[in-house]
């Protein structure tokens, strides 16, 4: 039976160019690639050098901090190369694949009587434990605490971000395999919430608490759900996880073999043909984006969906966590007069010249433009619209950002990860970085309170 949960304060951002719900092989990608900087927080230590072969599943390095967690290549081939930085810290680490893949095989643990920390080693050195995160502090999780609820979130409300139900649709045995695993790693229950009318396959996986939720985003992150479903207090952890990176942990713990395959949504107004591809983590964009076709020469490439995604370019590679990549134009330009004549393709929470506001099913091609310059906040009680957490969210900025950390602790800041202000940052109308602050407000908060 499933508990029902209506979001009533957020934003629909109706976006013009959502993927098709059909799929297409993407051409295989010569080269991969991992951004150290998916792995927030991560200190690496390298396990293999410059040249050498790796597998498909074989570690790459090892976390500085706990020297179980290890992070493995996606592909079989040669690491060509270690790009650096200040200080030669580690960026990105390049494979060139091999023609034909070879995989690493492990054990794997026999679910019915394994206990947590046979669980907990399996995937700490196969590959599948930097797919778990935790809050507070939005990192992976770390393997030494015991979370009081694991959470899912199958449930996708981001402006053309890929369908949950479309690209999980024949994985309910891999799904019902990382479930009995994940189930094993916490006291509490496993939470996962679909769409009020969705047809998830989490409705035939056993052993978790079903809720059905509606309402405009940010519904589906899962930081919404804790909120109304389990708050974190103090003191307290809880585990999150993405349903796609549970589908490929399910399938490490049957076969024994780290598949890093993934659909990934082509979506935006760019693109010609926007569509599914299956392709495989760090893979070059390129060998799906020239496939579908793009309409302009300026646009905006996001590593993402469009309000939590990171800015890339053509010759750039699939991030670690990400299903969607995203095409929309550039806004480099100034609209003139913009703040004082009637626009009607735009949406403004706060500008009844936008016209947005009644025509909420309107879709828009939106560009990049910020429409205005940063300057310092402006109270307009704004946030608090589109904001369903029961937390004070322009408060918090101020706390972050003047580095209270009692206020930073009063306020909620244990409860949220900086994706939760991606809609407070969108129609911020003093074009303030929330995100940004609310990042390293959590990073000072881990730092000093650990």
């Amino acid at each position: 039976m499933s508990k029902d949960i209506r979001i009533r304060k957020g934003l629909n951002i109706n976006l013009i160019g959502a993927a098709e719900q059909t799929t297409s092989k993407a051409v295989l990608s010569n080269v991969y690639a991992l951004n150290l900087d998916d792995f927030h927080g991560i200190t690496p230590k390298m396990l293999i050098k410059q040249g050498e072969e790796v597998k498909a599943g074989e570690p790459l390095f090892y976390n500085k901090n706990n020297e179980e967690m290890h992070f493995v290549s996606p592909v079989s081939g040669e690491l060509i190369e270690i790009v650096r930085g200040a200080r030669r810290r580690i960026l990105t680490l390049k494979i060139l694949a091999d023609k034909t893949q070879k995989y690493t095989q492990s054990k794997v643990p026999d679910l019915d009587t394994a206990d947590a920390d046979t669980i907990k080693t399996f995937l700490l050195q196969n590959g599948g434990w930097p797919f778990i995160k935790q809050r507070p502090y939005d990192v992976i999780a770390d393997p030494d605490a015991t979370p009081k609820a694991i959470f899912v979130s199958a449930y996708t409300t981001a402006p053309l971000a890929a369908d949950a139900d479309y690209v999980l649709k024949g994985k309910e045995q891999e799904l019902g395999a990382a479930v009995m695993a994940l189930s094993k790693l916490t006291p509490g229950k496993i939470h996962v919430t679909v769409g009020k009318t969705s047809r998830s396959p989490f409705v035939d996986v056993s052993g978790i608490e079903l809720h059905k939720i509606s309402g405009p985003h940010p519904a589906g992150l899962v930081g919404t759900q804790i909120n109304k479903i389990d708050p974190i207090n103090k003191g307290e952890v809880v585990w999150t996880i993405s349903p796609q990176d549970m589908v490929l942990i399910g399938e490490l713990l049957l076969t024994g073999k780290f598949n890093a395959e993934r659909i990934v949504a082509l979506s935006g107004s760019i693109i010609k043909a926007p569509k599914y591809y299956t392709t495989k983590i760090g893979a070059e964009i390129s060998t799906f984006l020239y496939a579908s076709g793009v309409n302009e020469d300026r646009y905006r490439l996001i590593n993402g969906d469009v309000l939590t995604g990171r800015k890339t370019n053509t010759e750039g590679y699939l991030g670690y966590y990400n299903n969607t990549v995203t095409a929309i134009p550039e806004g480099d330009d100034y609209d003139f007069f913009g703040w004082n004549r009637p626009i009607f393709n735009k949406i403004s929470t706060t500008r009844a010249l936008t016209f947005s506001w009644l025509q909420p099913k309107k879709k828009y091609d939106l560009d990049t433009n910020t429409n205005g310059e940063h300057r310092a906040f402006v109270v307009t009680g704004q946030y608090e619209q589109v904001f369903p957490l029961d937390i004070y969210p322009l408060q918090l900025l101020k706390a972050c950002m003047v580095k209270d950390l009692d206020e930073m602790e009063q306020l909620g800041l244990y409860e949220v990860a900086p994706e939760d202000f991606s809609l407070t940052e969108f129609i911020c109308i003093s074009k303030q970085p929330h995100q940004q602050i609310i990042r390293e407000g959590l990073d000072l908060l881990q730092k000093e309170l650990g």
